[in-house]
């Protein structure tokens, strides 16, 4: 049987669902337990070669969902990747700086780097019901993407659903709530694009 038609089997029935999870993740303390973290998840998820995963860091990668790192990738000291309910992506020569949080979907593509203390989170906890709690709600997940080589500045917020181009500089302390184009300039609360680079002129014009 393909693990795909083994997902779908144990979607489809509760009770071997709920089992399966059981055996992966404490019902009260999401994070895999130490048999999936060592034995599984290695043979499931892939790091490029060069990549390092700095201690102590939490790692909250699940086999349900993908986790890959590429080549000369690098994970600092205290930050927090979790992959349940959306993949995490790293291309080559990635950095999440020390204390940052990289909640999946996400993908960072090769050569972007994250500042200190940076979340970024795919999803939202669902509100639609207003009689009902929201962390029992469904989640609303929209993927984040981070384009090559862009660079997030420290404190910096990205929400649900940013797409941020390649070779952009986002200011520190930023929280980047709407898409920002390639080759631009972003800071503020909202960010806003202050500079575009123009190819003509090789210089960064003011907007």
């Amino acid at each position: 049987m393909s693990l795909s038609k083994l997902k779908q089997k144990i979607k489809q029935n509760k009770q071997i669902h709920d089992f399966a999870i059981w055996i992966i993740t404490p019902q009260r303390n999401p994070k895999p337990r130490l048999w999936v973290k060592f034995f599984l998840n290695p043979l499931v998820h892939s790091r490029g070669k060069g990549s390092i995963i700095r201690r102590p860091s939490r790692m909250d990668v699940f086999p349900w969902k993908q986790f890959r790192m590429g080549k000369e990738t690098v994970i600092e000291t205290f930050a927090t990747v979790n992959n349940g309910a959306g993949d995490v992506i790293l291309g080559d020569g990635v950095r999440i700086g020390i204390g940052s949080v990289v909640i999946g979907p996400v993908t960072i593509q090769s050569g972007a780097g994250l500042g200190q203390h940076v979340f970024i989170s795919g999803f939202n906890h669902g509100y639609k019901d207003g009689t009902q709690n929201s962390s029992i709600q469904p989640l609303d997940k929209k993927e984040v993407i981070i384009g090559k080589d862009t660079h997030i500045g420290a404190n910096s917020v990205i929400v649900a659903g940013v797409h941020i181009g390649c070779r952009c500089q986002i200011g520190a302390g930023s929280v980047v709530t709407k898409d920002i184009p390639d080759y631009s300039v972003a800071v503020g609360n909202p960010a806003k694009v202050i500079k575009r680079y123009d190819f003509e002129k090789k210089e960064w014009i003011k907007q």
